[in-house]
């Protein structure tokens, strides 16, 4: 019956709350972040500047979960406006459009990786009762219908040596130095 007045049920209005703080609360923590993106960043500069070439290296694995985890932020945080703007259709989740499907299990799986957003994870709770047990497993191992790019902004391997090198050389082209990178 909410359905069709536009009202919702008080599990899915605790989730438009909840998700309203995430929002709040995804904001304070992207602070911290840029600033350690911009310290690591100046650390990689300075490391080519003087020559660390296997130092800055190994640093350029902060600039790289730094970045990742902003990036991820900026898609749970167009997950979490999807979900509160669309919150009426989450009262009939056999009836939700796949936008709402994916930004759900988004969050779902965001939730565990998120230790800075706990609200997530009182949502995910919710949002599994209302979605069912299948739907809950694959959303939170990262699989079906949740972003390829979120699972790999959040749990990708930072390690990478050619995503490494290339982060090195960006940094390196942006403080004009010259770096040969063929001896590492």
């Amino acid at each position: 019956m909410g359905f069709f007045h536009g009202k919702t049920s008080k599990q899915t209005s605790r989730v438009k709350k909840l998700l309203k703080l995430a929002l709040s609360r995804l904001a304070i923590a992207q602070r911290p972040r840029l600033a350690r993106k911009s310290i690591s960043r100046r650390d990689v500069s300075q490391l080519l500047a003087l020559g660390h070439l296997h130092r800055a290296f190994l640093r350029t694995e902060q600039v790289i979960e730094e970045d990742n985890m902003l990036q991820a932020f900026d898609i749970i945080e167009l997950y979490c406006k999807c979900l509160i703007e669309h919150a009426v259709q989450l009262d009939k989740p056999q009836e939700c459009s796949e936008d709402i499907k994916e930004a759900t299990a988004g969050i779902m799986f965001a939730a565990r990786w998120c230790g800075d957003v706990p609200e997530l994870l009182v949502a995910r709770n919710i949002l599994a009762d209302k979605f069912g047990s299948d739907f809950t497993v694959a959303a939170k191992e990262g699989t079906g219908i949740v972003n390829p790019m979120l699972v790999w902004k959040l749990s990708g391997d930072r390690t990478n040596v050619e995503l490494k090198k290339k982060v090195a050389k960006e940094i390196a082209a942006e403080n004009n130095i010259l770096v040969d990178f063929s001896e590492l």
